[in-house]
């Protein structure tokens, strides 16, 4: 056997034994929350460590106390799943509404300094997010959004606009600079332009961005933390899991289906838009 010859067949099984390793990493913690979750408080006690559980054991009794209104002595996960959705969905439509337009000025119009207003973009993400907490909430305070689901948008907004932009900026430099041209010269305004031509070449970078800008606003905690924790009626589900996981009346697989609840909308939404993720994350990677 040639040098060569091992080195692929080496590597070809350490390939596979490391991607074992990753799956089961990933893919065990999953399952075991998705078991325990369908267990009864009785059956976990008895035996806690059990993987495969018996099919007499489960139980959909988890989900139904975990997703019915305190008002039938349930955890209410229902209502916060609604506060979630409405923050969530409308962070991705207002920061989309507002990065659109910005990264195409960033990646078309030219002015001095445009560069340095690109980097200024990102720059501004990586600031972490316990050092505008407080300001962000004395502000908020005074203003009257503590304690508003509005409020708690506009934080998601101004957190998830600058990357946003540059991540749409870098898909808008690879569309060819000629069909924007050949639009104008029909007498297409620069509006039009965006609305009709960019935007339709621009929908796997969208759809990557939308979902990405989704997902912080879905699992966010800190600043719900701080702006509705006095308002359980507008609890999201991040920030109502975490208050029950320290009230002691809460079972541990009622918290589990909580979180399994919490986990489905993601996953499906990624592997529905998995091809346009792809495409959106990769595009411009040559350009950028």
């Amino acid at each position: 056997m040639t040098r060569a010859q091992f080195e692929d067949r080496f590597f070809g099984i350490v390939r596979y034994a490391v991607i074992a390793v990753l799956v089961i990493a990933t893919v065990f913690p999953f399952y075991y929350m998705v078991m325990l979750s369908f267990r009864s408080t009785g059956a976990l006690l008895l035996d806690p460590g059990a993987l495969w559980p018996n099919l007499r054991e489960l139980t959909l009794g988890t989900y139904r106390d975990i997703l019915e209104p305190t008002s039938r002595g349930g955890q209410g996960l229902l209502a916060m799943l609604r506060n979630s959705a409405l923050v969530s969905l409308g962070t991705v439509v207002l920061t989309l509404a507002a990065s659109v337009p910005g990264a195409w000025a960033i990646s078309r119009l030219k002015f001095v300094g445009s560069r340095q207003i690109s980097a200024l973009f990102l720059a501004v993400y990586l600031f972490p997010a316990t050092l505008l907490a407080v300001p962000l909430f004395v502000m908020f305070s005074r203003i009257g959004l503590q304690g508003s689901l509005i409020g708690l948008a506009v934080v998601y907004i101004a957190q998830t606009v600058p990357v946003s932009i540059y991540m749409l900026k870098n898909y808008f430099t690879t569309v060819p600079l000629s069909i924007e041209e050949a639009a104008a010269l029909d007498g297409c305004s620069r509006m039009t332009i965006l609305r009709k031509v960019v935007l339709p070449l621009a929908a796997p970078s969208l759809m990557a961005t939308g979902l990405y800008v989704f997902m912080i606003a879905w699992n966010e905690f800190l600043f719900a933390l701080l702006f509705l924790a006095a308002t359980p009626g507008k609890w999201t589900v991040s920030l109502g899991l975490s208050q029950m996981n320290n009230a002691i009346q809460v079972p541990t697989t009622v918290l589990m289906a909580g979180s399994v609840v919490l986990t489905i909308p993601v996953i499906v939404l990624f592997y529905a838009a998995e091809r346009f993720l792809t495409e959106g994350l990769t595009s411009g990677a040559d350009k950028s």
